[in-house]
């Protein structure tokens, strides 16, 4: 074999080396990224999925208070009674839904930050090839 054969060689080997490396750690980068967004996905499920329950227990509730308003509305012999208990139940509506708003704007920004965290740092350090940045 001649000098140029041997080079020749040699470089084919090193190179077949070092696309064989980057292919695998393209693979195990591929990887890392799959499990990150199956994380993401079943952290932001299950921030839905506590959401909508208090979206369900609010409605409960306002239903309820509803009936309750009803049922005094029912009873009453007089336009100022009429007036009183109105006001009454405005009253207590507006308190609760400011209430019930602040409750449902925490969640939406817990689950948020819960399920956004680990994807948003983890997975550019895993494009990035930054093993510090995940």
């Amino acid at each position: 074999m001649t000098n140029r054969s041997i080079a020749a060689r040699k470089f084919a080997a090193h190179h077949n080396e070092e696309v064989t490396h980057r292919s695998e750690k393209a693979a195990t980068a591929g990887d890392e990224a799959t499990r990150r967004i199956e994380n993401t996905y079943s952290r932001a499920a299950h921030g839905t999925i506590e959401f909508h329950q208090k979206l369900l227990a609010i409605a409960q509730s306002n239903v309820d208070a509803a009936f309750d308003c009803a049922r005094e509305l029912v009873g009453i012999t007089s336009p100022s009674e009429f007036i009183e208990v109105s006001s009454k139940h405005a009253r207590h509506q507006f308190q609760a839904m400011s209430q019930q708003s602040r409750e449902l704007a925490e969640l939406a920004q817990k689950t948020a930050i819960e399920s956004m965290g680990p994807f948003a740092t983890g997975l550019g350090g895993v494009l990035l090839g930054r093993p510090d940045l995940s």
